[in-house]
């Protein structure tokens, strides 16, 4: 078959040779942008039953063994797994790397996100498939083959690990490494496809766990007077503060070419702190360290997922269960961060190891 516009074709010579050049451009492959080099990029690294829905394959683990999860992956491999809970946050990181990459045709200060899995390589290539079906740019597997991913975590300069395993995010908290255990909402709630919006409780997430041990410790009477006295003295800093810094580094790139009211990248803070008796030392603390989240939400002990519901963040960091599990009957995806005095007596029970676990 010849192009348009080849000297071979009918009425050749009236055909610009826009036409036969564009017809060439449709058969070239699409080029994929450049992934930025680790030390450089936010790294977000997603756990396979986070990215996916995997509950099916998960059954057969369970009820037939390996080799029979293994065989139904490899009938399954042209079939792609459904998006699962962290699949809306991974698009909205992608939609600013975008706009980052227009605005900074040459940085490489954009996210990148690399896929964890215990899976063995034999059984990535529905994975792979997966990724490509849903057209997401992930260059980055680690197909650990059922060992630790933290040392991997570690190798990537990890910003943020999201997984469906409980143990393993409490061995990269147990680590230093920024991570959350993500649950899938309980109703679908419609999210932004152009803005990121990441929500963040206060106590044992962005700052320590120092003020709820006072309240554990002496109650909420305690309490207030502790953050009046020390209102001004900065709390030390949670396991996710880092990711915060991350986020308001890449939105200070939207504000420096005058886009701060268009920025694609928006952050909350949603505590239970009463605003008047306790909400100035977190905002003090976050001051101090040069960073502040777009919304403020102090609820004195109110119920969040009310007001998760109207913010429709693609992910919402809490250090209780109670709290995750309220986001999630509202529809909002949830991710428990393992950290602090809440959680002492309560560590997960040793799951049995599987191939997709994380």
């Amino acid at each position: 078959m010849e192009p348009p516009g080849t000297a071979g074709a009918p009425g050749a010579a009236g055909r610009p040779w826009e036409e036969a050049k564009a017809f060439y451009d449709n058969l070239a492959p699409k080029k994929k942008p450049k992934s930025p080099k680790p030390e450089n990029a936010i790294t977000i690294a997603v756990s396979s039953r986070a990215l996916f829905r995997m509950e099916e394959e998960q059954k057969i683990y369970n009820e037939q063994g390996v080799e029979a999860y293994v065989k139904y992956q490899l009938d399954h491999e042209s079939e792609p797994f459904l998006p699962g809970a962290a699949f809306p946050f991974v698009k909205a990181l992608e939609a600013v790397n975008t706009q980052l990459r227009e605005l900074y045709p040459d940085s490489e200060e954009l996210f990148d996100i690399v896929l964890m899995t215990n899976n063995h390589a034999q059984v990535g290539v529905r994975l792979i498939n997966s990724i490509n079906h849903y057209d997401l740019f992930i260059e980055r597997f680690c197909m650990t083959g059922g060992n630790s991913p933290i040392g991997y975590l570690k190798a990537y300069h990890t910003n943020l690990y999201l997984s469906s395993d409980a143990e393993k995010v409490s061995g990269a908290i147990e680590e230093g490494i920024a991570a959350a255990t993500i649950f899938s909402p309980s109703k679908d709630l419609e999210v932004s496809e152009n803005q990121l919006r990441v929500a963040f409780d206060g106590d044992a997430v962005l700052f320590s766990d120092e003020s709820e041990q006072i309240v554990k410790a002496h109650g909420l009477d305690m309490f207030f007077e502790h953050e009046k006295a020390h209102e001004n003295k900065p709390l030390a800093q949670g396991p996710l503060k880092g990711f915060l810094e991350a986020l308001g580094k890449l939105q200070k790139k939207f504000y420096s070419k005058g886009l701060r009211m268009e920025c694609p990248i928006r952050t909350y803070l949603v505590t239970a702190r009463s605003a008047a008796s306790s909400g100035a030392r977190a905002l003090k603390t976050l001051r101090s360290w040069g960073l502040e989240t777009d919304e403020a939400l102090f609820l004195a002990g109110a119920p969040k997922g009310p007001l998760l519901k109207k913010i429709r963040p693609h992910i919402f960091f809490d250090d209780q269960m109670f709290h995750v599990e309220g986001a999630k009957e509202m529809g909002t995806v949830a991710a428990h961060v393992p950290y602090g005095v809440a959680q002492k007596h309560k560590r997960p029970a040793q799951e049995k190891q599987t191939p997709n676990s994380k």
